[in-house]
């Protein structure tokens, strides 16, 4: 439900949610580049933001502080370095085409055809979520992602957390390995942050120098591109935390940590370790019940289980409202903080999946 393209959802939307038992909404505030709620100025906005303020409404205002008065907290959903498919964002013009990834041949995401793997090695790649990805070696896209979020949450002091979603780079299908092996494909080797780089570590050029030539070669550049997302993830915790005290930092994440180390730059695991996100939700979205499960006990094990609120993919059961509650109920059976449906675009159009799923065991924690 795009509750902020009409305030007349959001009672609608209220009602549904207290009807699961839900404590925490989280709302897509920003995607692709483009703001769906007043945004200061030069940040470019969805045109429904400026048609319903033309008539004197501020849909996530009115959305916070009626989510308030009933009890539940709202979180504002940002697509952190995904610009969707858009080649018309502003940020691309503003910040130039050297803002975009560059993949490990040199080639922009800019450059791929349809968005999707250039022939030839489309006939063994795909691209995992097709699309354009901001570099976040760049110090200029940094500091613009910065100063966005930190406008949001000015703005709307009535807002219980901010969430990062596209906190990484994209992957393709199958999950390259990093740049050790010599094979797949990965991205972050655009000119200005090859330089950056060589500067900061001394080492030769990653396509001239061919890091997967050695091992130590391969791991301190896979290491230097993660270090990019990390730093990213730290200044906009440290910003909008400095702007809102007590506000809370999450992240959607992928649910194999190992593959998101290596293959994607986001160590997710890392982040909830060292404080700079408060939780964690990984995506476990899947239709096979014995690897869900697997993937549960993985994250039950940690240090930080209490921090990590796993996600229900129950989009993948709008027929099937019995298997989704038994994934609830096993989230649940092991003592997770929380857990995260997803989405309410799918509760909201199966009325036997919201039945279902309000049939589930209670938790102790909060629901979403």
């Amino acid at each position: 439900m795009r509750v902020l393209e009409d305030p007349a959802r959001i009672p609608v939307l209220l009602d549904r949610a207290l009807s699961l038992g839900v404590s925490d909404l989280f709302v897509q505030v920003y995607r692709g580049g483009r703001a769906f709620y007043a945004a200061g100025e030069g940040i470019e906005r969805a045109s429904h933001v400026d048609r319903l303020a033309a008539a004197g409404l501020d849909p996530l205002a009115l959305l916070v502080e009626a989510a308030g008065d009933r009890g539940l907290a709202v979180h504002a959903w940002v697509n952190v370095l995904s610009l969707s498919t858009r080649r018309d964002a502003r940020l691309i013009r503003s910040l130039g085409r050297e803002a975009i990834l560059v993949d490990r041949k040199g080639r922009s995401l800019l450059d791929y055809p349809e968005l999707e793997v250039p022939e030839p090695d489309r006939r063994f790649y795909r691209m995992g979520t097709r699309g354009l990805y901001l570099d976040p070696a760049m110090p200029v896209v940094r500091s613009t992602l910065v100063a966005v979020f930190d406008d949001l949450v000015a703005r709307y002091p009535g807002i219980t957390g901010l969430h990062l979603d596209y906190i990484r780079h994209p992957g393709v299908l199958p999950f390259s390995p990093g740049s050790r092996f010599g094979v797949g494909l990965e991205f972050g080797y655009g000119a200005t942050s090859r330089t950056r780089y060589r500067a900061e570590t001394g080492a030769p050029d990653p396509i001239e120098g061919a890091p997967s030539g050695t091992v130590r070669a391969a791991a301190t550049w896979d290491a230097w591109r993660r270090d990019q997302v990390t730093a990213l993830v730290e200044e906009i915790a440290q910003a909008t935390r400095a702007t809102r005290p007590g506000l809370v930092v999450s992240a959607a994440v992928i649910s194999y940590a190992d593959r998101a180390y290596l293959s994607l730059a986001q160590d997710w695991r890392g982040w909830l370790a060292s404080g700079v996100i408060d939780l964690a939700m990984p995506m476990v979205y899947t239709l096979d019940d014995q690897l869900f499960g697997y993937q549960l006990e993985s994250f039950a094990g940690l240090p930080d289980a209490d921090r990590i609120w796993p996600g229900v993919g129950v989009w993948l059961f709008e027929t099937a409202p019995d298997r989704a509650r038994r994934q609830l109920d096993q989230v649940r059976s092991l003592g997770f903080g929380g857990e995260v449906l997803f989405s309410d675009d799918a509760i909201a159009g199966a009325p036997e999946l919201r039945a279902g799923l309000a049939k589930a065991e209670p938790s102790g924690g909060p629901d979403q």
